[in-house]
């Protein structure tokens, strides 16, 4: 017998007047929050200024923010946005991308380190993606409240029916369901959640640190390996992919987490040459 969870969680947590507070952009913030209280802790332990987690925070946002909408903007509708440049900056309408985020974090993260950390690139990053990890798993939980970016029909007993007319059903229309399907945000939030699980017991817990890019290659290959293959079991986001071998997200994947091994076997070999020091 077919089982299911029919979702018909509101995106929108409350109204007032003309404003509304949805789930996805609290989600966004509380991924910040939780994100801040993290790297607090280990720019306090690394011995950094007191003003060097205000400064990351906003060079994070800013970034952030900014590459996720133009990173969906360039990879995923430019025909659209060529044609309308100004509505990029429209991110009120919706529409980022998870790789653009990356992308944008890199480069906040290159001025980062030159004008306040006055440390190594990879230094930094390898501290940054523990943060990053569990802002992740926030944003796929405001994917869910969103009911957006999830799988493929299946009959899996813990397969979600998604409201696919969600605007209209907040104005008052009968909702229409998708077909029982993967709840691949859930996926996506677990995934995040145990890379940032292993990466605060690496750093805390082992001399991992001790070894540039070893935590930072451990990130790529967490959420970028995990997510290209989870692309597998996921609709696509947008009509040109139909046709594709390989979708947009597991594309822009690929570069991530073959750096990914790459610093992981660079970390592997510069442990070994320690050891045969000893």
């Amino acid at each position: 017998m077919l089982s299911y969870i029919t979702w018909t969680v509101d995106p929108e947590l409350f109204g007032i007047g003309s404003l509304t507070v949805r789930w996805y952009g609290l989600m966004w913030a509380l991924g910040f929050f939780i994100g801040y209280f993290v790297q607090s802790k280990i720019y306090k332990k690394e011995g950094l200024p007191d003003d060097a987690m205000d400064k990351l925070f906003i060079y994070m946002m800013i970034g952030t923010i900014a590459g996720a909408r133009i990173g969906h903007c360039f990879f995923y509708d430019w025909a659209y946005y060529s044609e309308h440049l100004y509505k990029v900056l429209f991110v009120w309408e919706g529409g980022l991308s998870s790789h653009g985020g990356a992308f944008g974090i890199l480069v906040a993260l290159w001025i980062f380190h030159i004008k306040v950390a006055k440390k190594s690139y990879i230094w930094v990053l390898d501290r940054v993606v523990i943060s990053v990890a569990v802002c992740g798993a926030c944003i796929r939980f405001g994917n869910l409240m969103n009911h957006e970016i999830y799988g493929h029909a299946t009959d899996v007993p813990w397969a979600f029916r998604f409201i696919t007319n969600i605007h209209a059903w907040q104005n008052g229309a009968e909702p229409i369901f998708s077909a029982p399907s993967h709840p691949t945000q859930i996926y996506e939030i677990m995934y995040c959640l145990i890379t940032f699980a292993v990466l605060l017991f690496l750093y805390w817990k082992t001399n991992a640190k001790k070894y540039e890019g070893l935590l930072f290659g451990v990130f790529l290959i967490g959420i970028f390996l995990t997510r290209f293959l989870l692309e597998f079991i996921k609709n696509n986001q947008e009509n040109f992919e139909d046709g594709m071998m390989f979708n947009m997200g597991q594309i822009l994947s690929i570069p991530f987490f073959v750096f990914g091994f790459y610093f992981v076997v660079r970390a592997w070999l510069m442990s070994r040459k320690s050891l045969d020091k000893k």
